[in-house]
């Protein structure tokens, strides 16, 4: 079976799951089928044949997991948004339509070659500052929840902190690629771009007032870093310097100073800053081994008030680890964990320096940013304010990591098919 047939009958299968959770979910509130609700299966079938086909035509040899992968983790995240609020799937539906045009558009325009933006390099660095600093402006820069990460234009509200990450990732690969053999002799003169990076993570703090977004980018920036070098003492030094960074910001932050107290004891201040976690935690416990069943758990008091803050979003991973249970929780966790293996295995199969960082830097950026959300909904980490990547609802996440998705088949593709369409 070729790799595009493989990729077919996975999402075969993707499309007849997503139709059994609309029913359940269905059936559980309505004790009924709807063909109004299996709309939103079928839809979302026909959307990734859509995706299918123009990799077929655009990446041919390009991994055949991933997209159903891809496919598996939006369809779980659609169904739980439909659970908590129909009007809200109508919209993420939306999104994912806009993302898998994104997806599309990415793939077709780089199909002959996606290693031209390694020219452009520094425009993208640029524009990840830009991109990082937009929140901060007046008029259109909001905050919201206590972090400002959001720009209203118009009726348009995004999050262009999620672009960022993937200028960010471009820069890094072709920055890496450029002055990797330098930065491998390990001179003191040469740390200057670690200094740089952590103080525009310190920034990124301070101006957010969300210890997330700083982690990730500079999260991602750290293993790219070792990719390119292999130097181990560059990712220790690096951890010890956002540590120092972060406890010194720590004093002068409010917002940080109530996390980290939300995460060491949040019944110190249960229905304050400790509220959200204890909820969450509760959820998870209330889920047990086997989960209460799609559609019947609980997360609104008996007046109509929600029960967990914010829960299509921040604590989506606590809804499905209530209705699914520990077994859909930890299946949901060996998705990503497979994307993941997926994608570092694309790096060690591309054969150019830009390709490799790019591939990896993709990968860390997903993986990153799924552990820090899932680290504070279970009190691993403090609490952060980022989204878990294709499952929470928001558009800004669904567009780019479809972008990132895009990315990750056309440096398989290429890799693949250098080595004979393995």
């Amino acid at each position: 079976m070729t790799a595009r047939n493989r990729e077919l009958a996975n999402l075969i299968v993707v499309g007849l799951i997503t139709g059994i959770g609309f029913a359940s979910v269905y059936i559980a509130r309505q004790e009924e089928i709807s063909t109004g609700s299996l709309s939103y299966a079928l839809l979302f079938f026909g959307l990734y044949m859509v995706a299918h086909a123009v990799a077929r035509i655009a990446a041919p040899y390009a991994d055949p997991y991933l997209l159903p992968m891809v496919a598996l983790l939006t369809a779980v995240g659609l169904t739980l948004i439909y659970r908590l609020n129909p009007d809200d799937a109508f919209r993420q539906g939306l999104w994912i339509v806009v993302g898998v045009s994104a997806f599309s558009a990415v793939l077709l325009v780089f199909r002959a070659d996606y290693r031209i933006v390694e020219n452009y390099k520094y425009l993208f660095g640029i524009g990840a500052l830009v991109l990082l600093a937009l929140p901060a402006a007046p008029v259109i820069g909001k905050t919201v929840n206590g972090a400002r990460l959001w720009v209203d234009i118009g009726p348009l509200r995004f999050q262009p902190g999620e672009f960022a990450k993937l200028a960010l990732i471009v820069f890094l690969a072709g920055y890496l690629r450029e002055k990797r053999e330098v930065l491998a002799q390990g001179r003191l003169k040469d740390v200057g771009p670690l200094l740089v990076i952590w103080g525009a993570a310190m920034l990124v703090l301070l101006q957010t007032n969300d210890l997330g977004s700083a982690l990730l980018y500079f999260g991602i920036f750290l293993g790219m870093l070792y990719v390119a070098t292999a130097r181990l003492t560059y990712v220790a030094g690096g951890l010890g310097l956002f540590v120092a960074g972060a406890l010194a910001l720590y004093q002068v932050v409010p917002r940080v100073q109530q996390r980290v107290i939300a995460w060491t004891d949040p019944w110190s201040d249960a229905d304050g800053s400790g509220y959200q976690i204890i909820q969450s935690l509760y959820s998870i416990a209330n889920g047990g081994f086997w989960g209460t069943g799609l559609g019947k758990g609980t997360f609104t008091t008996t007046g109509g008030s929600e029960l967990i803050p914010f829960a299509k979003t921040d604590f989506i991973y606590s809804v499905i680890a209530q209705e699914l249970g520990l077994v859909g929780a930890a299946a949901l966790l060996l998705v990503y964990m497979l994307i993941v293996v997926r994608g570092f295995r694309t790096a060690l199969l591309a054969e150019d320096g830009f390709s490799k960082l790019l591939a990896a830097g993709l990968t860390f950026g997903l993986a990153i940013q799924t552990f820090i959300i899932l680290g504070g909904i279970v009190r691993l980490i403090p609490l952060t304010g980022i989204t878990l990547p294709l499952i929470s609802y928001g558009g800004s996440s669904i567009v780019a990591n479809f972008v990132l998705l895009a990315g990750l088949l056309l440096v398989s593709n290429r890799a693949n098919a250098l080595s004979g369409g393995r």
